[in-house]
C-alpha cells in the first residue's frame, strides 16, 4: 500500500527509546516501522505479537538501559 511519511517531533522516556531502537536494529527495520506496527495494532486493541527471541532481547535491552517503567506507568510520568 502506498502511503506517505512525514517526519514527527515527538518527545519520549530516554531509556525507552533505546530500547525501541535496539528492538528496532534487532528485528532489522526502522524505528518508524516498528512504531507504525505497535500503533497499528494497538489501535485495533491488539498486542503487537513478538516471537520468544525478540521478547527475551527485549527484556536484556530494558535490563541493559535500566528501564523498569511498564503498562502502569503510562499516562504517569512527569518531567
Amino acid at each position: 500500500m502506498k502511503i506517505e511519511r512525514i517526519q514527527t517531533g515527538v518527545r519520549m522516556e530516554k531509556r525507552l527509546v533505546k530500547v525501541l531502537k535496539g528492538t528496532a536494529e534487532y528485528l532489522d527495520m526502522s524505528l518508524g516501522d516498528l512504531l507504525e506496527g505497535i500503533v497499528l495494532h494497538a489501535f485495533e486493541g491488539k498486542s503487537p505479537v513478538f516471537s520468544k527471541e525478540t521478547q527475551a532481547k527485549i527484556a536484556a535491552l530494558k535490563k541493559v538501559y535500566d528501564l523498569g517503567l511498564d503498562a502502569s506507568h503510562s499516562h504517569k510520568l512527569s518531567e
